[in-house]
């Protein structure tokens, strides 16, 4: 969604948002449409956004492999300026042409936020290194001290 900030820039106010858009599925894939919720207010030639990202996406546990779903809600907020003083000032958005693109900011803000890491459950156990039973679900009596191949031969001369 392209907006138009010239009104706000210039005589500033609040503008609504309340929309909803699918991802590039080249970024989030197996995303639910994203619904996006919130205002943006002008003020002195600056517009304050205050946004929610709320979607739900299809997943896989790192540990276990077991699909699941999450939702999750994510703040969405930014201070756009049509001139900065300095360059290098990473907290303020630079907007040239009196427009933004809302889906690529929001985009790259689900990316920046979503963990590296995405887990079933805070406790999931993953699956067993030597049958690949899913922990999860219950003991697979497997040894629990993995033997290392170097020192196979002396575990064969005790046995």
């Amino acid at each position: 969604m392209i907006l138009g900030l010239k009104t706000l820039f210039t005589e500033g106010g609040v503008r609504p948002v309340d929309y909803t858009f699918t991802p590039d599925e080249a970024l989030l894939a197996d995303c639910s449409p994203i619904h996006v919720t919130g205002k943006l207010e002008g003020k002195s030639s600056i517009v304050y956004m205050t946004l929610t990202a709320a979607f739900t996406l299809s997943l896989l546990c790192d540990r276990c492999m077991t699909p699941y779903r999450e939702a999750h809600e994510i703040p969405v907020e930014h201070v756009l300026v049509t001139s900065l003083n300095r360059e290098d000032n990473d907290e303020l958005i630079l907007v040239e042409s009196d427009e933004i693109d809302l889906d690529e900011l929001v985009e790259s803000d689900i990316l920046l936020t979503l963990p590296m890491k995405h887990l079933c459950r805070e406790d999931c156990k993953g699956l067993c290194m030597q049958c690949g039973k899913n922990l999860n679900e219950g003991d697979c009596g497997c040894s629990s001290k993995p033997v290392d191949p170097r020192l196979e031969a002396l575990r064969k001369l005790l046995d």
